[in-house]
């Protein structure tokens, strides 16, 4: 046994003090005593599974003076999140065989923990699914205009659904309606303004689209970000085909004029009201939402300090996520056992990845955290490449050692691995 692990693990919904014994980078045994050729003892401090963070924009290629692989991954190792899935509206935008091999080459070789990437469905490459999902791990659909947005036309979302159904891979969803958040354009001079030109409707329009049109369909269809009351109403009664996630500043943050800067938290979806944002944490800590996802979209604060109708739309978030809800948990706003489901356990199971549990058979991946070293998020400390934060200031608890696949790649709040130690899941 290459390595055995002690302390107050998480295992099956529950903490025990145990010994995690790690051969060839999987779990091969957990018992009370173990004894591998390299011992580490972590006393009473609690060991979880690392996060998976499904919804990710690191930017690379094309856009690497906002973030790439090398930044976004320390970021992410940093903040307990030891597998990422990596969004395809990159340049040149991620939607064929070509820009995929090209993508999964150079995370392979710039990225700190393991990773995987998704392609885009566009009107051109529907006849391609089938060759595409042999290369990603899982799609991407805007129904609606973002950030280097690759466009598709509704009109073809059934046959789409059809053919991505056979290949077993997740499609995960930007829904807004785009013709409805072309009626409610308007020019923007902050973030009241912001969730008034992408109001509710056009979320609940979208949702709508896609349940509709994914009746009879089996395909394992997520929902990202989900941001308001009416669309979350629609999905009360969702298939178990169908899943969807919420970012932290949608379920933590409501748009107004207190927020400061106003560009910094500009994002779509927007922050919508406080009522919404009490809801979606409401309906999160019950068990109703899936997924807990970053949508990492770092900007620069250059491109971000311009007018509010200029600035890009995105706020990180790879480095914070599971912090922020650890410090949560702590404080008692929702249990471990949510809290894993939300950021292990679930995203794992969507996207067919061997963790997210600390069991037998999984990758090693696991975080050792101290309830005591509670600390302010502080953007000057944090690793992605843009150098702030919407949470600067907030309260979290940050892992003390983070594992992937046995390997110890954080430590003492340094690296412990090279550029290129992650490695793509999917081959």
């Amino acid at each position: 046994m290459d390595l055995s692990v002690e302390g107050k693990a998480y295992i099956n919904g529950s903490f025990e003090q145990c010994c995690i014994g790690v051969e060839n980078g999987k779990i091969s045994s957990i018992k009370k005593v173990l004894k591998g050729d390299v011992h580490l003892n972590f006393g009473y401090k609690l060991i979880l599974p690392a996060g998976i963070d499904l919804h990710v924009h690191f930017r690379d290629p094309g856009m690497i003076n906002k973030e790439d692989f090398a930044t976004g991954s320390m970021a992410a190792a940093f903040g307990g999140i030891t597998c990422f899935f990596d969004m395809p509206n990159t340049i040149p935008q991620t939607t064929d065989i070509n820009s995929l091999s090209d993508k999964i080459m150079t995370a392979s070789k710039k990225s700190f923990v393991d990773f995987g990437v998704y392609a885009g469905i566009t009107d051109n490459n529907i006849n391609n699914i089938e060759t595409i999902a042999k290369k990603c791990n899982g799609f991407k659909i805007y129904l609606g205009s973002t950030t280097n947005t690759l466009m598709f036309n509704k009109q073809n979302l059934k046959e789409t659904l059809i053919k991505i159904s056979s290949t077993n891979k997740p499609v995960l969803f930007h829904a807004e309606d785009d013709a409805c958040l072309n009626k409610y354009k308007t020019i923007e001079k902050n973030l009241v303004d912001h969730l008034n030109s992408r109001p509710a409707i056009c979320e609940e329009t979208a949702i709508k689209n896609i349940l509709e049109t994914s009746k009879g369909v089996n395909a394992k269809v997520h929902i990202c970000h989900l941001s308001s009351c009416e669309g979350l109403e629609l999905l009360k009664n969702r298939s178990k085909n169908i899943t969807c996630g919420v970012t932290p500043h949608h379920c933590l943050i409501s748009a107004g004029r207190n927020l400061n800067p106003q560009t910094h938290f500009k994002v779509n979806p927007p922050l919508r009201t406080i009522f919404d944002k009490e809801t979606l944490f409401n309906v999160l800590r019950n068990g109703f939402i899936d997924v807990l996802e970053s949508d990492h979209a770092p900007h620069t604060l250059d491109e971000k300090d311009a007018e509010f109708n200029d600035a890009p739309s995105g706020i990180p978030g790879v480095e914070t996520i599971y912090p922020m809800f650890l410090y949560l948990v702590k404080q008692e706003k929702l249990s471990f056992q949510c809290l894993v489901s939300l950021l292990c356990e679930k995203p794992a199971e969507i996207l067919n990845a061997h963790k997210g549990k600390i069991k037998v058979g999984n990758d090693a991946d696991f975080i050792v955290v101290d309830l005591k070293k509670e600390c302010k998020i502080s953007s000057e400390k944090l690793h992605s490449k843009c150098g702030w934060s919407p949470f600067n200031g907030w309260p979290a608890l940050f892992p003390d050692a983070v594992f992937v696949r046995g390997e110890k790649v954080i430590e003492n709040n340094e690296i412990q691995v090279s550029q290129g130690f992650g490695k793509f899941i999917g081959e």
